[in-house]
């Protein structure tokens, strides 16, 4: 019998749940430390919004191809091994970057496919490893408990990367976090030869699970629901970085802007990870998406840095209260899918398929717009259609009812 231990409250924890849990914070320590400043330094080279859009549009793209690719590798091989292979590009990514160095700007599409590649192994690998090692008991807990490693990392990450950057020569600085990057997904490899073995077999159903959306209205909900989610994200994950830049010109600046917003976030995270339960899922969903609704009226039309801060320390609010749940529900439907002990590989795909596909939606938009249009004019309208994504959710999650077991 596999040993377990017990932590915050009645919640009981696997050798595997808590691997998962220190791998997933060793990423989002990573990505904390870099991915911010990755954008930033690509935009200090190019100084054009499109070259950045181009950027994200080639991240989301192969990862989208990745992870329909990476689904049927997890139902042929170990899905731990899925796992590996995306940590290794994510490593390899950090490493391209380190050897490219001022040139990066001119291998924009290289940057993003092995971003990107990296991206759709390892999450489809967590998500589907997620899915196996928690219980509906302890999904909220490992959510929220994930949360706060993340906003640790988060709140450890830009500030530390802002003061490496701001110490050293510009260009130096960035080649020291980004080392620093590779180093700790080196370490999330040899992690992952700790994890259980997962072996998998069967056939690969995707097209089967798109089609179940016809079958099973909580599945509709709640891909469309993704949809949404990627809408916002595809654009605002790499737009506010460089408002914050353009705002100060200092990346101890951006820093500092990561530092209050995971700082928050952490908080945010561990109250509701310890209050929200299956009865009040909706309730946060429908607060949190409009939370996250009125924080665009923070910063669209007019941003200086004070204000950025405040939208900061909103959506720092916002995306747990919203995320927690949202999440938790997610998992639930897939578990009462069709065959869904067989096909929960296939769930995740088209799950991250609909998400992937908002996030491409929501980038073609916005590259269009600042190739057609003055980008000072056309921005602020542009981020409003797009921010409404995440207020969406709530009107699909709310239709979701499950029979009773």
């Amino acid at each position: 019998m596999m040993k377990t231990n017990k932590m915050l409250g009645n919640v009981e924890l696997t050798k595997d749940l808590n691997l998962l849990l220190l791998i997933g914070g060793l990423y989002a320590l990573s990505i904390a430390l870099s991915n911010t400043f990755v954008n930033i330094f690509l935009w200090k080279q190019s100084g054009d919004f499109k070259d950045l859009a181009l950027y994200n549009m080639a991240i989301i793209i192969f990862q989208l191809v990745t992870f329909i690719l990476a689904g049927r590798w997890a139902k042929k091989i170990d899905r731990v091994i899925v796992f590996r292979i995306g940590v290794i590009f994510l490593a390899l990514f950090y490493l391209s970057v380190l050897l490219i160095g001022d040139n990066a700007s001119s291998f924009l599409l290289l940057l993003g496919c092995l971003l990107g590649i990296g991206y759709g192994f390892y999450w489809l690998a967590f998500n589907v490893l997620t899915f196996e090692v928690t219980e509906p008991e302890t999904r909220d807990f490992f959510n929220g408990f994930l949360g706060i490693l993340s906003s640790v990392g988060g709140m450890i990450g830009p500030i530390a990367a802002g003061y490496i950057i701001s110490a050293f020569s510009k260009s130096s600085g960035y080649m020291v976090v980004f080392g620093i990057s590779l180093g700790l997904f080196s370490l999330a490899v040899v992690l992952s030869f700790f994890l259980k073995r997962r072996p998998a077999s069967g056939q690969f159903l995707f097209k089967r699970i798109i089609k179940e959306r016809q079958n099973n209205s909580n599945w509709r909900y709640i891909t469309t629901a993704h949809f949404f989610q990627g809408l916002r994200e595809g654009t605002f994950a790499f737009v506010i970085t460089v408002f914050v830049f353009i705002a100060t010109g200092s990346e101890m600046a951006l820093g500092k802007f990561g530092l209050i917003n995971s700082g928050i976030s952490f908080l945010a995270y561990y109250i509701v990870s310890r209050t929200i339960k299956n009865g009040n899922r909706n309730k946060a969903i429908l607060t949190g998406g409009t939370l996250l609704f009125l924080s665009m009226f923070i910063i669209i039309f007019d941003f200086s840095y004070t204000k950025l801060l405040i939208y900061a320390g909103v959506i720092a609010i916002a995306y747990p209260l919203i995320l927690v749940p949202y999440t938790s529900l997610t998992f639930d439907v897939i578990g009462r899918g069709w065959n869904a002990g067989e096909m929960r590989i296939e769930y995740i795909v088209v799950r991250e398929m609909f998400l992937n596909l908002g996030r491409l939606f929501s980038v073609l938009i916005f590259l269009a717009a600042v190739v057609f249009f003055e980008t000072e004019q056309i921005l602020p309208y542009i981020l409003f259609a797009l921010g409404t994504g995440h207020s969406f959710i709530y009107f699909f999650t709310r239709k979701i009812h499950f029979e009773p077991l």
